[in-house]
Parts: C-alpha cells; structure tokens; sequence
C-alpha cells in the first residue's frame, strides 16, 4: 500500500453493495459537504460540526484508502447505505456553513498514532443506534462545553489519535500497478506484495514467509503467491494478476481490520512508495539509469524514438526520447515518467528482448527478469561467463563457476563487479549491471576496453 492521500474523485454507488444502483462519480469535497448536509445540522456548534465532518472525511478516506469494494470486484469506492457506509443524496442542496468547513479542512483525516492509514472512524446517530465509535448528537453537548473538534473526537476514538492536515490532492491511481507481477521482476509493486503476504501468512500458516523482504519477486515469493492462490481458489500459477493483487488487497485488509474501528494498525515500514514515483528532468540515480537504458534500447528498434546514452541524469535529451515515446504509444507527451509511461516502456523493451535483440558484439540485452539469489538457468550462467572474462582484466572481480545457479559466490561476486565500477552493490542483477557486465565483457573480447569507470553507452543490434 502507498502513503495515503485525497482522491480529486469519489465513485459512490447509490445503493447497497450489491444493487443494481446507479454509480455517480463527484469530486471528494462535493461528496463530504453532500454526506455533511444529509448527516448533520447547520445549526449545531461549529465545533460539533467540525468534529462530525473529520469524521466523515476519515470514514471515506479509509474505505477509499483501503480500496474495499474495488477489492472485491466492484467499481465504485462507497456506497450511499447508511447500513455499510455514509448517507449522500445526489443533487441534494448543500448548507452553506457546511460548504465553507468543508473547502477548508477536506483534506485533513484522523489517524491513529503509529499507524498510516485513515482512521476508520465509525460513528452513529447517538439516538436511535449508538455504536462504540462517535455520537453525532453527543458531540452537540460537548462543543457547547468549549470542547475543540480534536477534543471531541479524542472523547470518541481515544487520546491516541492525530489530525493529518494538508494531505496531497490526487487523480485516483489504482493500486493495482496494470501489468502482471511474475518470477523476475522487482520494484517497491512487488515489495507491497510481499509486506502484505508475510502478515497473511500469520492467520494462514500455509503461506511460506518470504524473506528477505526486498522488492526481488524470487522464488521464495513465487511459492507463496502460489499458496495463496491455492488457499483463495485462484489459479496457481504464481503470477500475481489483477485478480489476485485484490485478493491479496482485500485478506491484508481484512486480517489487519484495517476498515475496523480496532484496526491493528498500518506501519510505516510497511507503505510503499510506487516505484519509481514520477522520474522526470533534473532527477538522478538508478531509476533514470534503468529507465534509460530501457530507453536507449527501445531507441535502437524503434525509428520514432531517439537513442540516448545512460547517464543516471534525466537531461534535454532523455525527456526529448521521453516524448518521442510517448507519442508513439499515444501517451500523454508531457516528458514525465509515471506508472504507465514507465509500463509501456518496459512491456516494448520486453517485446524486443523477446524478438532476440542483442546488444553489438553478439551479447543478449538484460532479459527482463531480476537475478538474485536462488535464481537459476541460463541467464545465471551468462552472468557468471562476464563475471569470470572480466576478473581476467579487473582482478578484484572474482571469477565463479558456470553452474547456473545463483548462490552466495556469484552474489559476492556481483557486490564486487558493482563497487568496482560505481554502480549500488545490492548484489542483484538487473538491467545497469547486465548492461555493464555485457558492454565491459564485448570490449574485453574485442580488445577495446574503456577507461576505468567510464560508463559504457548502448550500441545495439538485432540477430541475424
């Protein structure tokens, strides 16, 4: 799960879950002041107002947050019933008090301390229902005391709670990340994958616990995708598809009770931030390099896309190939790599990998697929053939045997090739290190070796 936020819209279905209901999609302020208007009234203590209106922001935020009914199939965030969500009646008039608190505090959301997610703020009318969360009309008696809204909602919900102010404004982004996750890839996508299986593996001991946790889908992760597969009734191939990232989405949530009043709680350390996040002009670091060399790939097959050196600095030149890109995938041509530029680039590099594309002296292109420990084949023995070419002219790179398995050896020996030649030791493969790794091994055969640490460019062919 990523770091929480306002969604610019709201989908409410008007009607219980499972109706056939109409879906109306309105901008989130709009649908608090419209849940504000059909829950409470003008004329109670300002603070009172206030309080019930955090609450109700708090309450869509965390079904919204927690993705519950797109978790389980349907395509709306919340409902209008009362008996699972929040009353809202659409195109009903909207108090103008209510209006004014709500344009200035809609993206402020309780949260308990400790915890990221928005608080499941269960509330009720205090009268005809009382519940274990907030009293609507009791919070009339304690305004009128001189409470705060904050006071007010620590009577309810505990002294344990924050007011989040100012969260960001967003365009809703599905968590799911569009493309199917498998065996190889790698990225903070797979790390929320993993964080949320090892605590279901908690209530079911069936599911293997991954480790390490670190954004790798190896094969540790594979067999527990697989498991829970089995245990849900979903095919178990292994490969986490939109079907199954909502699964997994919606057992996390439910096991964590994150859309309970007692919720377990969200650490932080178990948030992700998508990744890359945005990468555009002015960045540096691993995501540009990897980004360009996917690029500088795609330049090489495609006529439409000019090809640029991997640098690890987004520049002039990458968001001009940036752009050429996306307008060859009819994307928006805004020069910024986002989660689906970023997809789009890496599904193309993988149709090229998949058409035989080699780099020029005869070396295969990274071939998609993340290499770490435990990972075997014909990839691994690639990886330990340059490893051993290039210890023959780079002494403090240890030469490894061909097994085609990847253990602590072939591990310690990438660490080292790594901080040999400036790139972050992770020991893992991936396509940086692959594309050095095959440069520096076709100059090594050639006998046109480049200075020390000069990273190489990316002159590529097609077989045959």
């Amino acid at each position: 799960m990523a770091e929480p936020y306002i969604p610019q819209y709201i989908t409410v279905h008007l009607g219980p879950p499972s109706s056939n209901a109409q879906n109306v999609t309105v901008t989130f302020p709009d649908y608090i002041k419209n849940v504000a208007s059909s829950e409470i009234y003008p004329t109670w203590p300002e603070n009172a107002i206030r309080a019930n209106i955090y609450a109700q922001i708090s309450f869509a935020l965390n079904r919204f947050y927690t993705e519950w009914y797109p978790s389980q199939g349907y395509s709306f965030d919340i409902t209008n019933s009362t008996a699972y969500d929040q009353a809202f009646v659409a195109g009903r008039d909207i108090f103008e008090n209510i209006s004014q608190i709500v344009d200035e505090i809609f993206n402020n959301y309780v949260q308990r301390q400790g915890s990221v997610e928005p608080l499941f703020t269960q509330y009720c009318n205090g009268t005809t229902v009382t519940c274990d969360g907030l009293s609507q009309w009791g919070t009339v008696p304690l305004a009128e005391q001189g409470y705060t809204p904050y006071e007010i909602l620590q009577h309810f919900y505990g002294e344990d709670i924050n007011i989040v102010q100012n969260a960001p404004v967003r365009l809703p982004n599905p968590s799911y990340p569009g493309i199917p996750l498998r065996l190889g890839d790698g990225g903070n996508d797979v790390r929320t994958i993993q964080v949320q299986l090892n605590r279901i593996s908690n209530n079911y001991p069936r599911i293997p616990k991954i480790s390490p946790v670190d954004g790798i889908f190896g094969k540790s992760t594979e067999d527990a995708v697989k498991e829970f597969q089995r245990i849900f009734n979903l095919t178990p191939d292994g490969i986490v598809g939109q079907a199954t990232w909502y699964r997994i989405s919606y057992i996390f949530t439910s096991v964590k009770r994150l859309a309970e009043l007692d919720s377990e709680g969200l650490a932080l350390e178990e948030v992700s931030q998508q990744f890359p996040g945005e990468v555009r002009r002015g960045d540096t670091g691993d995501p540009v390099r990897v980004m360009q060399y996917y690029l500088a790939v795609i330049g090489n097959f495609y006529e439409t896309v000019p090809p640029i050196q991997v640098t690890g600095t987004f520049d002039q030149a990458t968001e001009d190939a940036v752009i050429a890109f996306q307008k060859t995938y009819g994307l928006t041509a805004d020069g910024i790599v986002g989660r689906r530029t970023w997809n789009d680039m890496y599904r193309a590099y993988r149709g090229i990998v998949e058409s035989n594309g080699f780099i020029a002296g005869g070396q295969p292109l990274f071939p998609g697929t993340t290499l770490t420990i435990g990972s075997t084949g014909d990839d691994v023995r690639q990886v330990q053939r340059y490893l051993t070419a290039i210890s023959e002219v780079y002494p403090e790179v240890p030469a490894v045997p061909e097994t085609g398995l990847y253990g602590p050896q072939t591990q310690n020996a990438v660490i080292q090739f790594q901080n040999r030649f400036n790139i972050t030791p992770s020991g893992v493969v991936g396509p940086i290190t692959w594309g050095l790794m095959a440069s520096i091994y076709s100059d090594i055969q050639s006998g046109n070796l480049r200075e020390s640490n000069q990273f190489p460019g990316y002159e590529l062919q097609e077989e045959g």
